[in-house]
């Protein structure tokens, strides 16, 4: 097995923002010619996360953003004073790692599921940290 660390850099344009980043893995996995093995995806900010979810249709990323900002109100009683503690705790929920399994030089993924870097701070300037474990 081989370990290998890598950095994918993100700007966001917006405060509340779902970035489809599976084409960047997917390049990732190509240059580093990963055939099998197991990739995970981890985001080192609080205010940000990483999920899978439905990539075809972009109004589902409009609704999970639309449906946390209800839940989870921009302004509202919190004991935080930075102005962003609905997005700590948004991304609380999202969470802020996924795992990915590698087949045949492709991501092992549902037809229609896409990786997603959440923002909830944004716009900001975010690095991802890839660490892949293939064979060799």
């Amino acid at each position: 097995m081989i370990l290998l660390m890598k950095e994918l850099h993100i700007s966001s344009s917006q405060r509340n923002q779902m970035i489809d980043i599976t084409n960047d893995i997917q390049h990732l996995i190509k240059e580093e010619k990963i055939n099998d093995g197991v990739i995970i995806v981890y985001v080192p900010h609080t205010t940000a996360g990483i999920i899978i979810n439905e990539g075809a249709d972009p109004s589902v990323q409009q609704d999970i953003i639309e449906t946390l900002q209800k839940l989870i109100p921009a302004h509202s009683n919190y004991k935080h004073m930075e102005g962003n503690s609905d997005a700590h705790i948004k991304a609380s929920l999202l969470g802020s790692s996924v795992t990915l399994l590698v087949a045949k030089g492709k991501l092992v993924l549902g037809t229609w599921q896409h990786i997603f870097l959440y923002e909830g701070d944004g716009p900001r300037k975010r690095i991802l940290y890839i660490q892949i474990c293939k064979n060799k």
